[in-house]
């Protein structure tokens, strides 16, 4: 969605003129290639085991109920720091294989950063829209990732909106990674906390938010509206493109109105994980501050 700091290793459009779909810039958005709804599978099995690596996120995936552990694998200074957080994590230390950084090595993606730890769970259970989004307030956000694929950008958006009081995330099925490996690592176990709803169409997807009483509002540039103009008492689907081509065409139409992020002339864009970051923190804060005003 950007070309600031932060590029996509995997996404070859990131190499394209910056997108304003997702953040501030100074040019009109991309268009885009037109839109054609599709039935399809997810890319990979989603009733397979995933791998969860990295301090934080396998921490989070032992502490989660709704996670099945297959395996954990520890070198010994990972395990005395499991044991020095209790709980659940403590109580797995018993089912862990005691491994040397080398083993864990194997058993993941190569270049994959582990910190002594990794397991193997089962996936988490599907999350339908209606479920995840219906008890619709101002000051719970829904992020709308159209087309954005890059694992560590989705992480650190959800790691964003776990911190920020998001109530979901929606995502298109066919085109997003698992939630697992580096996508969870970025994450810092945020995969665990924030309701992420795998979905086919994202344009009608934006017609069911809308009629739960969302407002749609697209995050785009020039000719967009500040975002200080944000509704403040309503509940507010954040939706942000994909790097270099922007939001699609039908899923724009779909938004109730653009909005852009103010920055200085030196850069000509952001990174869309720092722009979904801004974005819901504005979002937040004027739900509180009119809250306090009332």
């Amino acid at each position: 969605m950007t070309k600031s700091q932060g590029k996509p290793r995997n996404d070859a459009r990131a190499r394209q003129p910056a997108s304003t779909a997702a953040h501030a810039s100074r040019k009109p958005a991309a268009s885009g290639g037109g839109y054609k709804p599709q039935r399809s599978k997810p890319a990979e099995d989603e009733n397979a085991p995933v791998w969860i690596y990295g301090r934080h996120a396998v921490a989070a995936a032992l502490a989660n109920p709704q996670r099945r552990l297959i395996r954990l694998l520890a070198t010994k200074n990972a395990a005395d720091w499991l044991v020095t957080l209790g709980g659940p994590a403590k109580a797995a230390i018993g089912k862990a294989e005691d491994a040397r950084p080398e083993h864990i090595d194997k058993a993941l993606p190569p270049g994959a950063v582990h910190q002594g730890l990794a397991t193997l769970v089962g996936p988490l259970p599907r999350v339908r829209l209606k479920d995840a989004c219906a008890d619709a307030t101002p000051s719970r956000p829904v992020i709308v990732l159209d087309q954005v694929t890059d694992p560590q950008n989705i992480g650190a958006i959800m790691r964003s909106g776990a911190a920020l009081g998001a109530c979901a995330i929606v995502v298109q099925d066919r085109r997003t990674p698992p939630l697992s490996g580096a996508l969870a690592k970025a994450a810092a176990g945020a995969v665990e906390l924030l309701p992420c709803v795998r979905v086919v169409n994202i344009a009608r997807s934006l017609e069911a938010l809308g009629e739960l009483g969302y407002f749609r509002a697209a995050l785009a540039g020039e000719g967009a509206a500040p975002i200080d103009d944000l509704p403040k008492d309503r509940p507010i689907a954040l939706v942000l493109g994909a790097e270099g081509t922007g939001l699609r065409p039908l899923v724009a139409a779909t938004c109730d109105g653009r909005f852009r992020i103010e920055i200085g002339s030196a850069m000509e864009s952001l990174n869309v994980s720092t722009a979904a970051a801004i974005a819901l923190y504005e979002a937040t804060r004027r739900s509180s501050a009119n809250r306090m005003d009332a």
